[in-house]
């Protein structure tokens, strides 16, 4: 129990013992701080002072350098005030002169206008007199005439345009006279000189459809089990083959002719060797393809070669190779284009033009045909895109692209690849056109020369290459039956798609018949 007593006042002794010591403690470190805040207020009232002097001393300064910078621009601006006041008086004296000048001419012009306006009033009393009698001789020659003004009016532009008429179209006949002569005769020497240069022969190619075969038996072995022969001879080349009745035949169809070349050489092949089988098919095709590539690109090579041409691109030679095997109506397409590579070539040289760009253009004018089963549109414009893709002169691109006029001739070498296509189109045996057909064209020309008034009837005669029509005299005259030749020879031209050229011949004729009894 003493024990315990005796911890709890040690406990307590040293608790008060600590807060004496704390309290102690905290009013000596206030007694200090109290000491330091007296001091810091001291040092910064004398450093402000020391400020405020400084800041006194600088304000004094720029004040004084302020003060001389305006009374220096004060003084700057009184000059240049004084300078400007000069040059006001100035100007006020020299406005002075001006006005008074002014004066002097308004003075002037005013007694020129004056008397203008007398000349004026004089000039429009004399205008009245000359209508009064310019109406009283118009009244006058209407009574006379017994005719109005409009009517008179009327009656002398129908005179004047008849006149017109008639001697513009006496000029036209003339000049087309003078013009037709000399035309002819050049155009016959220029032409009749190419076509002599290069006489081809006719030639009327068709690529073969149909195969003989040795014997019937073969067409089993063509079909093989279960067809897979055909089947594969089919999917390798991309041609129908057609197995029918025929004796010892089988026919090819295939719209495209470098497909079908391939299948008629590898089925030839075949039936000579006589293993037909899917994997002997397969490579024979195959090998056939590599040959027909290379024969392509050398008939190019060739028909480069044959004009002169040097080299183009090897897209281009190959494009250009693929021809030998397309037929446009019975004509081989390639040597269509080296025809007609000549005969641009002869006539270019009769006009002292570019014989190259000329064999370049008749060369390639129809390249665009090994391509229309491949590419839509029309083959003159899938060449020249052909041939702009690989950087050709503009002329020979624009030259193909118009010798069919879908586009606008640009130069005088595409008008020759137009006449050289014509000429190699309008040879006996370059086109083929079923009866059907035929009839039709005949049939068309006569139908455009009927929807004209005036006209008793028409006829196309010389197989369409010419059409004679036959006008009334009494509604027609001379001068009305050229102006007609001319209508129906554009309207033909714009609706009409013929080989060669058609001559339009308009017959006025008057008859007069008495009897003798």
């Amino acid at each position: 129990m003493v024990e315990w007593w005796l911890a709890w006042f040690t406990t307590l002794a040293a608790a008060a013992l600590g807060w004496f010591w704390h309290y102690h403690v905290q009013q000596v470190a206030r007694r200090n701080g109290e000491l330091g805040a007296e001091d810091l207020l001291n040092n910064a009232r004398h450093e402000a002072e020391v400020c405020l002097r400084e800041a006194q001393a600088q304000a004094r300064e720029v004040i004084t350098e302020s003060r001389r910078d305006i009374e220096q621009e004060l003084r700057e601006r009184r000059i240049r005030l004084e300078n400007l006041e000069d040059t006001y008086h100035h100007r006020v004296k020299s406005l002075e002169l001006k006005s008074n000048t002014l004066d002097e001419r308004e003075h002037a012009l005013d007694q020129q206008r004056s008397t203008l306006n007398a000349e004026a009033s004089k000039l429009t009393h004399r205008a009245d007199e000359v209508d009064a009698l310019v109406q009283e001789q118009l009244s006058k020659l209407e009574s006379i005439a017994g005719l109005n003004r409009e009517e008179a009016r009327k009656k002398m532009e129908g005179l004047v345009e008849e006149e017109v008429r008639r001697d513009s179209a006496q000029l036209i006949r003339q000049v087309q006279t003078d013009m037709k002569s000399r035309a002819k005769q050049e155009a016959q020497k220029i032409i009749t000189f190419a076509i002599e240069r290069y006489a081809a022969d006719t030639v009327h190619e068709v690529t073969t459809c149909n195969i003989q075969l040795p014997s019937e038996e073969m067409k089993g072995r063509i079909i093989g089990k279960e067809g897979r022969n055909i089947r594969s001879i089919e999917a390798e080349t991309g041609v129908n083959l057609i197995i029918d009745d025929t004796p010892q035949t089988v026919v090819l169809s295939g719209y495209d002719p470098l497909r079908r070349e391939i299948a008629r050489i590898s089925l030839e092949r075949l039936i000579q060797d006589g293993r037909i089988h899917p994997s002997n098919i397969e490579e024979t095709v195959a090998k056939v393809r590599q040959e027909t590539e290379e024969a392509v690109l050398k008939a190019g090579e060739d028909a480069l070669f044959e004009l002169g041409l040097g080299k183009a691109d090897p897209e281009i030679v190959q494009t250009l190779g693929r021809l030998r095997y397309r037929q446009s109506y019975s004509q081989n397409v390639l040597s269509h284009s080296i025809e007609m590579a000549y005969l641009m070539s002869s006539m270019a040289a009769e006009l002292n033009l570019d014989t190259f760009v000329a064999k370049r253009i008749g060369l390639f004018h129809d390249i665009g045909k090994a391509l229309t089963h491949e590419v839509e549109g029309s083959h003159a414009l899938i060449g020249a895109n052909l041939l702009e893709k690989h950087h050709e002169d503009p002329i020979v691109v624009n030259a193909v692209a118009a010798h069919h006029r879908e586009v606008e001739a640009e130069s005088v070498y595409a008008h020759l690849a137009m006449a050289a296509d014509a000429i190699t189109a309008a040879r006996p045996g370059a086109r083929n056109e079923n009866t059907q057909q035929y009839l039709q064209r005949l049939e068309d020309l006569e139908q455009i020369a009927n929807s004209y008034d005036g006209v008793e009837r028409s006829y196309a005669i010389q197989a369409g290459r010419e059409l004679r029509v036959l006008v009334q005299p009494e509604e027609i005259d001379d001068n009305q039956a050229l102006h007609l030749a001319k209508e129906i020879s554009g309207r033909i031209e714009s609706e009409l798609q013929f080989p060669g050229q058609v001559k339009i011949t308009v017959i006025r004729e008057t008859r007069s018949v008495e009897y003798a009894r």
